[in-house]
């Protein structure tokens, strides 16, 4: 993109509401580009519990309006992206001295009501004891199962940049931004490229400032710009340890302090558990989980089950950073996870739009609201398109995953079934550009480990902006988890020498 070029909109951030706008803004005719100043997804939009979800104990806080349009949320997501989002039952075990059990099954009634026409199972009371449910320690008797989704949260930020850029978006990563003054009516934003010697200069008609925890450092590079929200930064930690329980299940854990825990199964062989909320000050881009945290979710799950957990089981932890909309909370589990959006439009410069707060499974709807707000000033298509579009990989035909699966297998018998299910999981329909006309698995190139394949990462690198071992390993992929040391090594050598030859 030359200094010359002009966009429609500006977008500064590349996590999950940055890439929604930028998706959404696209499909309407607009010029946008988008700037992140790492990898897509590399703070908090990866760093979550991964589900997709209209949030029951906030119902404790009468945010029914939030409440119900997650869940509506929630029915969408599922039909645009039937490969990444999919159904999972949640139980949770009733514990004397907390909620009482009436409180519970009135909260699940609303749950159920504020959900309108579902495709997913409605709450009913269990019986504890046998079965899939004989992981809980002794003493627990009653439970309550209800259903939410979980998603690959990365990988719907990635697809959302994906689609943004197949109708013309220009996504641009490890680009920071730098500063923007008003200038003939338009923005002229200077950024900074990872290993360029050169600022990239865009002039835009409006900016989009969805930077996350950094919402209010990139508007101390507007120093015109006045805006009355703040945001408050919450720390949310996860652990990954070996499988606690079989089946495909989730938990929902009461702890006497008020918080909740999940225990999800996660990649096959592993649970996720978190998550904690911690005040935060510092930077964002360095946030680690601390000692207490990881004492403090192995003692939520000891609290719970029969087989018991302790620091040295954790096979890997990540924490990210909520920027919660800052509405005074005393406590920071009671932090609203609303989004606020504030317009700011003078004769001394175009518009600017930062977002404050929001969640995973509201990104899409508070990408249109994004739009609306801007529908005036920018001259936007009114027509709403992202709730009925699939996401790239997404049109499953009947948006059947497990047939799809199975027309996968059928096509490439080659490939283990590990493997056709992941990359049926992580790409759906769009798989076919990285298996092809394959005929053996030994033509998908050096394999990695893992199921991981030349031809995969010749994908990821090409049509999914990756540029480091971390952004495949970890971010659009899982795969680190399933490797050995010996591995990772060889693979971070391996795609270290393959980027200098490319450069």
């Amino acid at each position: 993109m030359a200094a010359s070029d002009c966009v429609d909109l500006l977008i500064v951030g590349g996590g999950i509401n940055g890439a929604g706008i930028a998706r959404d803004a696209a499909g309407r005719g607009l010029k946008v580009a988008l700037v992140e100043q790492a990898d897509l997804a590399s703070g908090t939009s990866s760093k979550a519990t991964k589900l997709i979800h209209g949030g029951l104990r906030y119902l404790e806080f009468f945010e029914f309006r939030l409440v119900r349009e997650s869940l509506i949320e929630r029915e969408r997501l599922l039909r645009i992206a039937p490969h990444i989002v999919r159904p999972m039952q949640f139980i949770l075990p009733h514990v004397p001295g907390l909620r009482p059990r009436w409180q519970i099954r009135f909260g699940l009634f609303f749950y159920d009501y504020f959900s309108g026409r579902r495709t997913l199972q409605p709450s009913r009371s269990v019986r504890v004891g046998s079965g899939s449910y004989g992981a809980l320690r002794p003493g627990i008797d009653h439970a309550f199962s209800y259903s939410d989704c979980w998603v690959d949260d990365s990988r719907m930020v990635v697809l959302n940049a994906v689609d943004a850029a197949l109708r013309g978006a220009s996504i641009h990563t490890r680009t920071r931004f730098a500063s923007a003054t008003a200038e003939n009516g338009l923005w002229r934003a200077r950024c900074i490229r990872l290993g360029s010697s050169e600022p990239l200069e865009i002039r835009a008609r409006a900016i989009v400032n969805a930077a996350g925890p950094w919402v209010e450092q990139v508007l101390k590079c507007l120093p015109t710009v006045q805006v009355e929200a703040g945001v408050r930064l919450v720390k949310g930690s996860h652990i990954v340890v070996p499988r606690l329980f079989a089946g495909k299940h989730a938990f929902m854990l009461q702890n006497p302090d008020g918080r909740i825990v999940f225990a999800i199964p996660y990649e096959q062989k592993w649970t996720l558990v978190g998550t904690t909320d911690v005040p935060f000050s510092g930077d964002p881009a360095h946030v680690r989980i601390a000692d207490d945290e990881i004492r403090y979710l192995c003692d939520t799950i000891n609290s719970y089950f029969r087989r018991q957990i302790a620091p040295s089981d954790v096979r890997w932890s990540f924490a990210g950073v909520r920027p919660l909309w800052n509405d005074d909370s005393a406590s920071a589990s009671r932090v609203t996870r609303d989004y606020r959006l504030e317009l700011t439009q003078t004769r001394d410069h175009p518009p600017l739009l930062s977002i404050f707060g929001g969640k995973l499974t509201t990104y899409r709807r508070l990408a249109e609201t994004v739009l609306e707000k801007l529908q005036e000033p920018l001259g936007i298509n009114p027509h709403r398109w992202t709730h009925r579009s699939p996401l790239p990989g997404g049109d499953l035909p009947g948006r059947h995953f497990r047939r799809f699966v199975i027309d996968v297998r059928r096509r490439w018998r080659f490939l283990p079934i590990t493997v056709a299910r992941r990359l049926a999981r992580a790409y759906g329909t769009r798989v076919e550009a990285i298996i092809g006309g394959a005929k053996s698995f030994a033509d998908l190139g050096e394999h990695f480990g893992a199921g991981l394949t030349a031809a995969e990462v010749d994908y990821l690198t090409r049509h999914e902006w990756a540029m480091t071992d971390e952004d495949i390993l970890w971010r659009r992929s899982k795969l680190g988890l399933h490797m050995s040391d010996a591995e990772l090594s060889r693979f971070a050598a391996a795609f270290d020498a393959g980027s200098s030859a490319c450069a």
